[in-house]
């Protein structure tokens, strides 16, 4: 049984899934080494536009390290040199990846979320950092994604205290984008897929890159840059087929 498992929804649309539901889809050697070619893989496929990451079964996203390989030893084996934690975390990813969570994301799980650009989930799934329980910190991105990602008091306590917290409070605090039935759970993750995939690659790509780097540059450097992105996206071909393709009443056939 492969540990990760990739397939393409319609034409655009690549779907991941974790593959280890008997062990809460914990993070081991294999989906290490998996996630960081699958990355790599729908990076180079001018084909795949949008990612949907999700785990199968119904009781678990991702529940973090498999802690048997810990006790072993053997932590490292869960990173790779280009993606870090699960080949995924610290992954150069231009294209957005959208995260379907059903059940518990916990730890390494929630990381692997917050490594996503948006995230839908079930109305009983279970988000979390419990590191500090352990004597350990959220070292794959947690401890500095999620105050990004929350107002900084309630991420700091979400950090401090290591407590579960579940989608009404990720939802009502801008982490989760969208909030589903296990049975609309791909269903809406998909649609806001193809919401995205039937723009233009290049401009999602640009549009992406642009609010990722934005950090904390003055509102006048952010002016005068995104000035020098439109002036460079509207000579692209993809705006002429855009513009062309609404004067003429018909869907555009992207360049990319």
């Amino acid at each position: 049984m492969n540990a990760v498992k990739l397939e393409m929804i319609g034409d655009h649309i690549a779907k991941i899934s974790l593959n280890r539901p008997d062990a809460y889809n914990a993070i081991n050697d294999e989906i290490t080494q998996a996630m960081d070619a699958i990355v790599k893989q729908t990076e180079a496929d001018s084909n795949i536009r949008v990612v949907i990451l999700t785990g199968s079964g119904d009781k678990a996203f991702c529940a973090g390290a498999d802690l048997k390989m810990l006790s072993q030893g053997r932590g490292a084996e869960l990173y790779t040199p280009d993606g870090g934690f699960a080949g995924f975390v610290y992954a150069k990813k231009t294209k957005p990846w959208i995260a379907a969570v059903n059940g518990f994301a916990l730890a390494g799980g929630t990381e692997l979320c917050l490594a996503c650009d948006m995230i839908v989930a079930t109305e009983n799934a279970k988000f979390g950092l419990p590191e500090v329980k352990r004597g350990l910190i959220a070292g794959a991105g947690g401890v500095f994604r999620l105050p990004k990602a929350l107002p900084e008091k309630i991420a700091m306590e979400v950090i401090l205290t290591g407590n579960h917290f579940d989608t009404a409070f990720a939802f009502q605090h801008g982490l989760v984008n969208k909030v589903a039935s296990a049975d609309e759970l791909l269903p809406v993750a998909i649609k806001l897929a193809e919401d995205i995939a039937v723009n233009s690659p290049n401009s999602v790509r640009e549009s992406m890159a642009f609010i990722k780097n934005m950090g904390t540059k003055s509102e006048h450097q952010l002016m005068g840059e995104s000035t020098q992105l439109f002036i460079k996206i509207s000579q692209s071909a993809d705006a002429m087929e855009g513009t062309l393709a609404f004067v003429e009443k018909r869907p555009p056939v992207w360049q990319n």
